[in-house]
């Protein structure tokens, strides 16, 4: 595009997001801070699942200096359900950084924000125009499949020389406009508009400058390399009572997958073994024999990368044990201040519906 054909682009595009914005809360503020959560939460995952957590974590966490002071397994529990949960921690381990770096103020310049655990190009240029109406890109999935189809670029935009490309292009676009309102026009057109499936080219704002739309190719683009499939792991999850009618449960290792969380005993399934021997891993590693029956309870939960196919056996002790040092034996109403992943999650949920139908 030349300069008049970027300011007409640019004019039709915010004239558009001014008219039709959805009415978010992230958009209600210039704060830094909560711009960073909403960010950071929304990586991945959709608007609408995104705003009651948003709003419950910044009533619980209002301050860099809330944040920075909680414990880890409280923050891990306030975004409980919302999945990615290194997410939390890189957010948390940021914002410790910049309460004592920098005295709770979020920086102003894109190379202090880039030093800050968890921020890379894309939440940095989204803090810096959001918040300080800053010139900068902020390239994010939405935006790259706009820019691909508006200029036809045929790169894969898994590779992250691709990504540099859009945040060149973008950074010419912004140039002469709002660059808050222009990167949030971005990511609304491609949220509401320029959708992965079923773009809406008939109403779009900027159609008249769409190659892909013009020559009617939209739906191959973006260029994208396929993902491997996600490996299948299957798991006999193990509900354990003792005595006291107590339940165990452990804490996940502090790295890794739901790095923390905790759960109920896992065992994974595997053609070594099957469910025969299930008590006998069980036992080898509590030292505790203990029967167990399954339940009709299953559950599949699919991450990015893995599928987790879960099975429910239940078991009781009729005695007192030790759990060990990341185990620990919990009453039935203090389950509900740990943090669990959403597949025990629902662990939890089948529990009390099976205690609500035993009392009925």
């Amino acid at each position: 595009m030349d300069s008049a054909q970027v300011k007409r682009f640019n004019h039709h595009l915010l004239k558009w997001f001014y008219e039709k914005k959805r009415d978010l809360p992230w958009r209600r503020t210039k704060n830094p801070y909560y711009i960073w959560i909403s960010e950071v939460m929304l990586q991945q995952t959709q608007v609408d699942t995104v705003i009651p957590y948003y709003l419950k974590f910044i009533k619980r966490f209002p301050t860099v200096d809330s944040l920075a002071q909680a414990p880890e397994q409280s923050v891990l529990k306030y975004w409980e359900g919302l999945g990615y949960y290194s997410r939390a921690r890189n957010l948390q381990q940021g914002v410790r950084e910049v309460a004592t770096r920098y005295d709770g103020n979020v920086p102003e310049n894109k190379t202090d924000l880039l030093s800050i655990r968890g921020i890379g190009p894309y939440t940095a240029g989204a803090i810096l125009s959001i918040a300080f109406d800053e010139p900068e890109p902020a390239v994010d999935g939405n935006v790259m499949r706009v820019i691909s189809r508006i200029f036809l670029i045929d790169d894969d935009v898994a590779k992250v020389k691709t990504k540099k490309k859009f945040e060149q292009i973008v950074g010419e676009l912004i140039a002469e406009t709002d660059p808050s309102a222009f990167n949030q026009s971005l990511m609304e057109l491609g949220a509401m508009i320029c959708r992965p499936k079923h773009p809406k080219c008939g109403i779009c704002p900027v159609k008249d400058y769409c190659k892909a739309c013009d020559e009617g190719v939209q739906h191959e683009y973006p260029v994208k390399s396929r993902k491997a499939e996600p490996r299948q792991a299957e798991y006999a999850v193990i509900l354990i009572e003792d005595a006291d009618g107590r339940i165990l449960i452990e804490q996940r290792p502090d790295k890794g997958l739901l790095a923390g969380m905790w759960q109920f005993p896992m065992i994974e399934l595997t053609s070594n073994n099957d469910n025969k021997s299930i008590p006998k891993i069980f036992s080898g590693k509590y030292g505790w024999h203990v029967p167990l029956k399954k339940s009709r309870f299953s559950y599949t939960h699919r991450f990015s990368h893995l599928i987790w196919n879960l099975l429910l056996y239940e078991g009781r002790l009729d005695h007192h044990a030790d759990p060990g040092r990341r185990s620990r034996w919990a009453d039935r109403s203090e389950l509900n201040t740990y943090p669990f992943p959403v597949p025990h999650q629902k662990v939890i949920e089948w529990m009390i519906e099976k205690n609500r139908q035993e009392h009925t």
